[in-house]
């Protein structure tokens, strides 16, 4: 089987309100490379550390999910168990 979009598709997840692990996030970027969306979560936030790794600002919590599974002929699963908000 072969999946069949195009990045620009993708791209038109941008700004799109999911759900990703119980978690309400939006779409702010797609990664051309693997292809992957970013996530940023909308109400929980974490503390980010500088360089020295002490505790900094606060900034919202980033995830990247894989769109095709390993061997680039499936949707990966994590991608598939987003939900739209």
């Amino acid at each position: 089987m072969t999946i069949s979009f195009s990045l620009k598709q993708l791209r038109g997840m941008i700004g799109v309100e999911v759900e990703y692990q119980g978690v309400a996030c939006k779409v702010i970027e797609v990664l051309e490379d693997r292809p992957a969306i970013v996530l940023q979560c909308i109400d929980a936030s974490c503390i980010q550390p500088n360089q020295h790794g002490d505790p900094n600002r606060r900034v919202p919590q980033t995830y990247t999910v894989p769109v095709l599974s390993d061997n680039q002929k499936e949707w990966h699963t994590e991608f598939l168990s987003l939900n739209l908000i």
